[in-house]
C-alpha cells in the first residue's frame, strides 16, 4: 500500500533568548526599522569581527555572546593582515554593498551589544589585541601614548 505521505517543512529554528534580546539591544542603538535588518548588522559586523580577532580574546568573546552571535564570529577564518578600524568598515562596506556611514552606524550599533556582552575588561583586551582605530567603533577613546 502507498501513501501519500507529506512531510511538512522544518520549522525555523527560533533563536536563543539570548540572541533576542542582543538583536533588540543592536535595533535600539541602531534605531533601525525591524528587527531583521538589525540581524543583518550583527551577522555583518560579527562575520567581520571573526576574520579580525584571534586567540584567546576570540575565544572568550565567543563564550560571552549568544550562540547564533558566536557562530556567526566563529565561522570566519581570521585573516592574515589585520585591518585598521577605518579599513574594517571600508571592508565590511564593500562586502555589503552599502555606504561607508551606514556601515559605520551598523558597526557601532553592534559593537555596543558585543560589548555589552564582553564587558569593559575583555573588551579592553580585544582593544589590545587589533589594530587602531577600533576603540572608536567600541564608543571608547582612542588612547595613544605621548611620545
Amino acid at each position: 500500500m502507498i501513501t501519500d505521505v507529506r512531510v511538512p517543512l522544518a520549522p525555523q529554528q527560533p533563536h536563543s533568548t539570548g540572541y533576542e534580546q542582543m538583536l533588540e539591544k543592536v535595533r535600539y542603538e541602531g534605531a533601525y526599522p525591524t528587527r531583521e535588518r538589525a540581524e543583518e548588522a550583527v551577522r555583518l559586523v560579527l562575520a567581520g569581527l571573526g576574520r579580525q580577532l584571534t586567540g584567546d580574546e576570540r575565544v572568550d568573546l565567543a563564550a560571552c555572546l549568544p550562540l547564533e552571535a558566536a557562530r556567526a564570529l566563529t565561522a570566519q577564518i581570521p585573516d592574515i593582515q589585520p585591518l585598521t578600524g577605518w579599513a574594517f568598515v571600508k571592508d565590511l562596506a564593500a562586502r555589503s554593498g552599502a555606504s561607508l556611514a551606514t556601515t559605520r552606524w551598523d558597526t557601532g550599533s553592534v559593537f555596543a551589544a558585543v560589548a555589552a556582552h564582553a564587558g569593559p575588561d575583555l573588551v579592553t583586551r580585544i582593544l589590545h589585541q587589533l589594530p587602531t582605530g577600533y576603540a572608536l567603533l567600541f564608543g571608547r577613546a582612542e588612547l595613544t601614548p605621548a611620545a
